[in-house]
């Protein structure tokens, strides 16, 4: 029987449109989400392992600091602040990295580097997908559980300043903001300025627990001219002004309060060797991450170089310094030398709550969880754990029990190495039934530009 014309073309489209769908179901695979939505009623945190109804600490841990002010510069490379640029022209941020009270890491941010999915990594801990370049251009309420999210539903007072992208995804979370849009580049004065005229007069105030600060300038210059443009010295000159007014002031407040204030310096991505971004060269993937605090005091001589860590681990490093529950849908790990300071039993118990957290996503989102080695190491981690609580109940000070301890840190922290990477793994895996092996490889390293041509021709196949 032969066909006619009209039904030969309809089921080539047929073909071609399942042929696009199932495709897209391998490069836009589904994302790593814990069941347990984002609700105001939050399940209750897990205790410490068992070991006596006397010893389990079952609420929350403390917040560690009175005040967070983050300071995200758009598209600040990591090598503008440590490396020779950051030397000449952020002076004062270069003996923070160097000699003072501070934390410094690289931390390296995914692809897609534009800056809504970045926001989205740095405040839920998951890893947003390419579809979120679309949403880029229009953002709307992120509907995921967030550090924003969780300060709100605690009570903090939340400001915020700078890019208008935030005001879009926490609408009604802030108790006070001014939103500045990024749409006209060729302005990187004007719109740094509408941030810093706040400065002076929030600095002042006591009324605020968490300020956030996005500033534009330097994204757009890099857009303008590139990274090599004089204006990129300027404007971290200027930047470096803005840290040392906000650390000089969180400084002389501390006498005021019982515990002591964090100042985080971050970029949302970086900016390629064209000025560009959104793709995945180390020069728009790698961003500084700076921790600053006078409980980071160092002794002299101790040296600490800036440490790779995932953008994606902020979420619940914010989340453990401000005493909230860590995003649900996180993948990244504390930030242990925020803690480190710490006593041992609270130390392990922030472990613990981030192992606890991420080995729950883990079983919600891989059916064999339990072959994971990062789960095995996780409960390995706990059993130990529970037998140093025991201990710890019958001598506080002992060289077997600080022994134990670190054996227990130690198996933590692998842990949430481990875990984390699995889950990380699990959202960027293209599926198997979608794409073959060696496409799947290719598809992993294809670039940015080449996810654009492909919305593209999907758009222009729609239309």
């Amino acid at each position: 029987m032969r066909l006619g014309s009209g039904t030969f073309a309809t089921c080539c489209v047929a073909i071609e449109v399942l042929g696009i769908a199932v495709f897209l179901r391998g490069f836009f695979p589904a994302p790593v989400r814990s069941s347990a939505r984002a609700v105001h009623g939050a399940e209750p945190p897990a205790p410490e392992p068992s070991a006596g109804a006397s010893s389990n600490w079952t609420t929350l841990p403390s917040p560690l600091f009175s005040k967070v002010v983050i300071v995200l510069i758009d598209a600040l490379r990591d090598d503008f602040v440590f490396g020779s640029k950051g030397v000449k022209f952020m002076p004062y941020t270069t003996y923070l990295v160097e000699k003072g009270a501070s934390h410094s890491f690289v931390a390296e941010a995914k692809p897609p580097t534009v800056t809504m999915p970045r926001i989205k990594a740095l405040m839920t801990g998951s890893l947003p997908g390419f579809v979120d370049v679309v949403r880029n251009l229009n953002s709307p309420a992120l509907l995921e559980d967030s550090v924003i999210r969780q300060a709100k539903t605690a009570g903090k007072r939340i400001i915020f300043y700078g890019d208008e992208t935030w005001v879009k995804l926490f609408p009604k979370h802030f108790v006070e903001y001014d939103g500045t849009t990024s749409f006209f580049v060729s302005d990187y004065t004007e719109v740094d300025n509408n941030v810093t005229r706040h400065l002076d007069k929030v600095l002042k105030r006591g009324d605020w627990d968490m300020l956030i600060l996005h500033y534009l300038g330097l994204d757009h210059i890099g857009h303008i001219s590139g990274p090599n443009s004089p204006l990129i010295g300027h404007k971290l000159s200027e930047m470096d002004s803005v840290l040392m007014k906000i650390h000089t002031s969180l400084q002389s407040k501390e006498r005021e309060t019982p515990l002591p204030n964090l100042l985080v310096l971050c970029g949302d991505h970086g900016m390629s060797e064209t000025g560009s971004h959104g793709a995945s060269s180390m020069e728009e993937v790698n961003t500084p991450l700076i921790l600053i605090s006078s409980a980071f005091e160092r002794k002299p001589g101790d040296i600490r170089h800036p440490k790779h860590v995932q953008q994606t681990d902020v979420a619940a490093t914010l989340a453990i310094a401000l005493g909230l529950p860590i995003p649900k849908d996180s993948v990244g790990s504390l930030l242990f030398p925020v803690v480190e300071g710490r006593p041992m039993r609270e130390q392990l118990r922030f472990l613990h709550l981030n192992t606890v957290q991420l080995s729950k996503l883990l079983q919600e989102n891989v059916p064999s969880y339990e072959k994971d080695p990062g789960f095995e190491q996780f409960k390995m981690s706990e059993r130990l754990h529970g037998n140093w609580i025991r201990l710890y109940l019958e001598e506080k000070h002992s060289e077997v029990l600080f022994n134990l301890g670190s054996k227990v840190l130690r198996q933590y922290l692998a842990a949430l190495k481990t875990l984390s990477l699995s889950l990380s793994t699990q959202v960027a895996q293209f599926s198997p039934c979608s794409c073959s092996a060696s496409h799947r490889h290719c598809t992993e390293r294809l670039s940015w530009k080449s996810h654009c041509h492909l919305l593209g021709f999907l758009c222009s196949f729609i239309w």
